[in-house]
């Protein structure tokens, strides 16, 4: 069974939001190395422990390093954002990882269109058509499935999408090919609803809120962010970028 860690950067309204991008960022690992990547994870965070002061059960929340870090505030900034940038390192070298994102640039969205369902439903159909397809790393099985885990969003919502997905997954045809019309093609891999986590309670929800930070900041970067060049940290995910999720783009983003 392959886990996908999800979390979002940006706001998911459409109207008079703050924000015009929205990221969502799902980070994937088979089950037979979460124990291996878990430990490798701990191990990192005795590091950052060592070295910048950041205890092993304070949240490792990107956005919050730079705008509003509480009582990390007794951390430098600079340190902060040193931290992001090892721990985007750290994660490049697990190789069992792959990261699937995707992108929805809200201008000239019309005023019906569901940002929050079209960015879930695009990132659940590369995580569901990578595993039929055995694209990612890891064990190969002859039958392989998938599930959810990620941080509390609109609960309701997401697992109201997953529960249609399963029964009705209409998949535009190429219409080059075929045509005009859709192909119903619903979910076969994933098992169970979505499991809600805190954030705080997960060290793999952590890793995707990062390497959603990270694309987000790419994006648009604030000045902050700019001045220290930290708009440039995503490539450090590189290696694990799934770059099936996209045949348009050389970092397999999924962009709508």
């Amino acid at each position: 069974m392959y886990l996908m860690y999800v979390d979002e950067s940006g706001d998911s309204g459409l109207l008079n939001s703050p924000t015009r991008y929205y990221v969502l960022t799902g980070l994937v690992l088979h089950e037979l190395r979460w124990k291996a990547s878990l430990d490798r994870l701990i191990s990192f965070r005795r590091v950052m422990r060592n070295k910048f002061g950041l205890h092993l059960r304070e949240e490792f929340h990107a956005s919050a390093f730079i705008n509003h870090p509480g009582e990390l505030v007794r951390i430098k900034r600079h340190d902060r954002l040193a931290m992001i940038r090892e721990f985007a390192d750290f994660l490049s070298q697990l190789q069992d990882l792959n990261v699937i994102n995707v992108v929805i640039d809200k201008k000239e969205k019309p005023p019906d269109y569901e940002v929050f369902e079209m960015a879930w439903k695009t990132l659940i159909q590369r995580f569901e058509n990578t595993i039929t397809r055995r694209n990612f790393p890891g064990p190969k099985k002859a039958t392989e499935t998938g599930l959810i885990v990620c941080d509390h969003t609109e609960d309701k919502k997401l697992t109201h999408l997953v529960r249609r997905l399963r029964r009705f997954n209409p998949v535009p045809h190429q219409t080059e090919t075929f045509g005009d019309g859709y192909r119903n093609l619903p979910l076969t891999s994933l098992v169970e609803d979505p499991n809600f986590r805190d954030s705080r309670d997960s060290y793999f929800v952590q890793a995707a809120d990062t390497a959603a930070f990270l694309l987000y900041q790419h994006l648009t970067p604030s000045s902050y962010i700019r001045k220290k060049a930290g708009h440039n940290y995503f490539f450090r995910l590189s290696p694990i970028l799934c770059r099936h999720a996209s045949s348009t783009d050389p970092y397999g983003i999924v962009f709508l």
